[in-house]
């Protein structure tokens, strides 16, 4: 423990982003780096606690406690006090894969789980963790790194997400030949398209996949499997494949002109804004561009805050976001104790952005939308909105309001069923692809699965999580066959 009375004698100091004025004009990241010797002050504050659920890894009726990767925080935090930055980066690379990313997008689960934060503020376990990749990027300790002898066997990892590069990563670690394969034009899944330039930008994702193939892992891109490239192809030259496609079913609305042009799903929109800005020979989907637009939101969560943002980037006339759940409570119920994650009122960076643009918070909780109405061209003209009681809709309260685009955040149903049904995989009551209780392996032999293709639409963290866990069982189950 670098300072015993740390935590007693500072206060927990959040860095500044880009100013909302500012940042609001173009697509660029927001994140600010505080200075290292604030970051060493706020490292100070660890306590080095005896039990440290920080990095519990675990969770208790669908809460997470701590880091799902167990990343060893109190030691990190420790070497980040005495300026030790490159054995804190080491510290971190043990258990992490990929801290570039989670630097950016984690919501914290460590910073929910801080001892610290069961009296007071937590420590500011994201942001130092954003300084040392930042650190290493800097000081060219972020580079491709060697691998294990090769075993000679074979692996198809399907899908690029968070997930599929984790488990990627790991096993071209162990020495196994890797190839990704990835439907879209770039790697990265929901990291390159479902995640905005803001939050992370592609210029970060392109450059892990680069070290990737630098250290031996090869992608090949546009290549949807089942299609592009035959299954049957995969099962005979691979010893085994491990799917981490995602939970790409996209839940949407079933009211009257739920089916409208200008009703889409939040993440073909985000994918969209993405591929504007990145690639240049793509003119983008006109009715997809917010300008000038009212656009309704419904649902929460990251995505419908990501489109928040988007839309007021691309300057949207307004922006109100629809959640049928009640507003949270401000502080821990009696039912959410620490260390838990705090299922509390929190303001993202979008609803900031809004209630600066438009002098509002973009919110309205307890509301959904009980019918779209379209023009005689079939295209959103206005919702009809209408206010819920316990999740029951209240008769009476509807309104109309000017629409020309709604935008569907309501989650996901589980993966997409080609690729199930083609491989006659067993699926669980959600819809995810089955595996025993611990395992990642599926009902087919040599084949695993990982992400939110087996677990359900869950956080970046758990997917990389589970990418390196399937790895590792994926490699034992190669070594003994």
């Amino acid at each position: 423990m670098g300072k015993p009375t740390g935590f007693m004698e500072y206060q927990r100091v959040d860095a500044t982003n880009r100013p909302i004025a500012e940042r609001i004009r173009d697509f660029e990241e927001f994140h600010a780096l505080q200075p290292t010797d604030v970051l060493t002050e706020q490292a100070a504050r660890c306590m080095d606690c005896g039990v440290s659920f920080c990095h519990a890894g675990t969770s208790v009726d669908g809460l997470s406690i701590g880091c799902p990767l167990s990343n060893l925080i109190p030691e990190i935090n420790d070497l980040m006090y005495r300026g030790l930055y490159d054995m804190a980066y080491e510290r971190l690379r043990k258990t992490h894969p990929f801290p570039e990313f989670t630097g950016r997008i984690c919501p914290a689960l460590c910073e929910g789980s801080c001892t610290l934060g069961e009296h007071e503020l937590p420590v500011t376990i994201k942001d130092i963790e954003h300084f040392l990749d930042r650190y290493a990027t800097a000081h060219g300790s972020l580079k491709p790194r060697p691998h294990s002898p090769r075993t000679g066997y074979k692996v198809a990892v399907i899908g690029s997400g968070p997930a599929g590069l984790s488990c990627a990563e790991h096993l071209n670690q162990l020495g196994e030949t890797v190839t990704v394969f990835e439907r879209a034009d770039r790697p990265g899944g929901l990291l390159t398209y479902g995640i905005p330039n803001m939050k992370l930008d592609k210029a970060v994702v392109a450059r892990r996949a680069q070290i990737m193939q630098d250290e031996g892992v090869r992608f090949e891109l546009g290549a949807e499997v089942g299609a592009a490239v035959p299954l049957a192809r995969l099962l005979d030259e691979y010893d085994a494949l491990v799917l981490c496609g995602g939970a790409t079913q996209a839940r949407m609305l079933t009211v009257p002109g739920g089916t409208l042009t200008g009703v889409t799903p939040a993440v073909t929109y985000l994918t969209n804004a993405t591929r504007v800005l990145v690639d240049e020979d793509f003119a983008g989907e006109e009715y997809l561009n917010a300008a000038d637009k009212n656009v309704f939101i419904v649902g929460g969560g990251d995505t419908g805050n990501d489109c928040v943002a988007t839309a007021i980037r691309q300057g949207a006339k307004s922006v109100t976001q629809f959640e049928i759940t009640p507003k949270p409570v401000e502080t821990r119920a009696k039912n959410n104790p620490w260390p838990l994650w705090p299922r509390v009122f929190k303001t993202d960076y979008g609803q900031y952005e809004a209630i600066e643009v438009f002098g509002a918070d973009p919110r309205e909780f307890e509301t959904s939308v009980k019918e779209v109405i379209g023009d005689e061209n079939g295209r959103v003209k206005a919702v009809c909105a209408m206010r819920y009681k316990d999740f029951k809709p209240r008769e009476g309260t509807e309104e109309v309001r000017p629409a020309e685009l709604v935008l569907i955040a309501m989650g996901f149903l589980g993966p997409e069923r080609t690729l199930v049904e083609a491989l006659g995989l067993e699926c669980d009551p959600r819809g995810n692809v089955k595996t025993a209780p611990g395992s990642y392996a599926t009902s087919l032999a040599s084949v695993f699965s990982a992400g939110d293709m087996r677990r359900g639409q869950s956080l970046v963290v758990w997917a990389l999580m589970e990418g390196r866990q399937a790895a590792q069982e994926c490699h034992t189950f190669l070594q003994k066959h």
